[in-house]
C-alpha cells in the first residue's frame, strides 16, 4: 500500500521534542476526520527514533495481541528482533533506514504501535519500486525520502499495525494511519509505504484513501502432511523420485545436517553461517545487509525463535540456512 505525493492529511498536527534521557518526538493530532468516530479520549501519538526508547514487554504484547495463533507468533515484530536490527547497526544512520517508529498512547498507557522508517533509498524492501521513483525523477518530484511501514530486509506477510486483536484494535490502527500521515506532512516525506500487510490492515489503508498494489509469492505449505514421507507421497512419481535420488547423493557425499536452536546456538554456528551469507549474497543480490553483530544479538535475544540447520562434511561446515519459528 501506498500514500501518493499528492494526498494530504485531513489533521492538524504539530510536532515536537520531548526534552530529557531517551528524548522522542511527540506528534499530537486533533480534529482527525476517520477518528471521531470511535469517540476516542485524544490520543497521542509518539514518534521512537529509536525501538530501545520502547518498553519491551509493552512493545510484544501489542506484536501478540492478534487472535491467529500464526500472527501472535510472528517473529519479526518482536522487540528483539527489532533491537538487533538497530543495535548491530544494519539500519540507523547511513544505512538509508531510519527508524521512525509510531507509538499511540491514551492516559499513558501503549494502545497501538507500528515499526515504521524514514527511507533515503528503496534498498532491503523486497518491493521494486524504481518505476515510482523514475517517474518523480522525470516530473522533478523528489520521491525521497519517504516513510515505510515494514520490517527491513523481512519479505514475510505479518502484522505492521499493531493493535488489540479485532474491533478493539480499530481505533488505534485508524490513529496509527493518521499518526503516519501528519508525520509525513510534517517531515516532508514524499510518500506513505506499508509492505506485506494482513489482508485486516490492507482493508484498514485502503478504507483511509491509500493505493492498493498487488504482487505475488511463493509459498510452501505444510497441508497436513505429518511427516517428510507425507509430503513426498502427494507429489507425482517423478518428483517424489528425483527428490528421493538427490536426498541419496547428497548424504553419499559424507554430507551430515544439524538442526541447532535455542541454547545450543554459538558463536562458531555464526562464524560459519555469516560466511556463506556474505558469499552467496555477494554472489547472488549485490549486497548482503545484515553484519555478523546481528546474528550474535539474535542468537542471545530470541534463541527459542531460531533454527540454524547447518551441513557439514569432513568435519567443516559447508552450507547452512536460517530459520525463525512461528506457530
Amino acid at each position: 500500500m501506498r500514500s501518493p505525493t499528492r494526498t494530504r492529511s485531513s489533521s492538524r498536527a504539530s510536532i515536537r521534542r520531548v526534552e530529557g534521557p531517551g528524548a522522542r518526538y511527540r506528534l499530537r493530532l486533533s480534529a482527525r476526520r476517520h477518528l471521531r468516530r470511535f469517540r476516542l479520549s485524544e490520543p497521542v501519538v509518539k514518534i521512537a527514533p529509536s525501538i530501545g526508547l520502547v518498553d519491551a514487554a509493552r512493545w510484544d504484547a501489542l506484536a501478540q495481541a492478534a487472535d491467529d495463533a500464526r500472527e501472535r507468533d510472528y517473529p519479526f515484530t518482536r522487540h528483539a528482533f527489532l533491537s538487533a536490527l538497530e543495535d548491530s547497526g544494519c539500519v540507523g544512520e547511513g544505512t538509508g533506514w531510519r527508524p521512525l517508529h509510531l507509538l499511540v498512547e491514551e492516559s499513558e498507557r501503549l494502545v497501538a504501535a507500528a515499526p515504521c522508517y524514514l527511507k533515503s533509498n528503496s534498498q532491503g524492501e523486497y518491493v521494486f519500486d524504481h518505476a515510482w521513483a523514475d517517474a518523480c525523477l522525470r516530473a522533478g518530484i523528489p520521491y525521497y525520502p519517504k516513510l515505510q511501514l515494514s520490517i527491513p530486509f523481512t519479505p514475510a506477510t505479518g502484522p505492521r499495525l499493531l493493535a488489540s486483536a479485532g474491533p478493539t484494535g480499530d481505533p488505534g490502527r485508524a490513529a496509527l494511519i493518521g499518526g503516519l500521515r501528519a508525520l509525513r506532512e510534517q517531515i516532508g516525506a514524499s510518500s506513505i509505504h506499508a509492505t506485506f500487510l494482513r489482508e485486516e490492515e490492507r482493508d484498514a489503508f485502503a478504507g483511509a484513501g491509500f493505493l492498493m498494489r498487488i504482487d505475488q509469492q511463493f509459498h510452501w505449505l505444510d497441508d497436513s502432511y505429518g511427516d517428510y514421507e507425507g509430503f513426498l507421497a502427494s507429489l507425482a512419481s517423478r518428483k517424489r523420485k528425483a527428490i528421493r535420488r538427490e536426498r541419496r547423493e547428497a548424504l553419499a557425499a559424507g554430507i551430515t545436517v544439524e538442526w541447532i536452536t535455542g541454547s545450543d546456538l554459538r558463536e562458531e554456528h555464526w562464524d560459519a553461517f555469516h560466511a556463506f551469507y556474505q558469499d552467496t549474497g555477494s554472489r547472488k543480490w549485490g549486497r548482503p545487509y545484515l553484519n555478523r553483530r546481528f546474528f550474535s544479538l539474535i542468537g542471545e535475544r530470541m534463541p527459542e525463535r531460531v533454527l540454524l540447520v547447518m551441513a557439514r562434511r569432513e568435519g567443516r561446515y559447508v552450507a547452512g540456512a536460517l530459520n525463525f519459528i512461528g506457530a
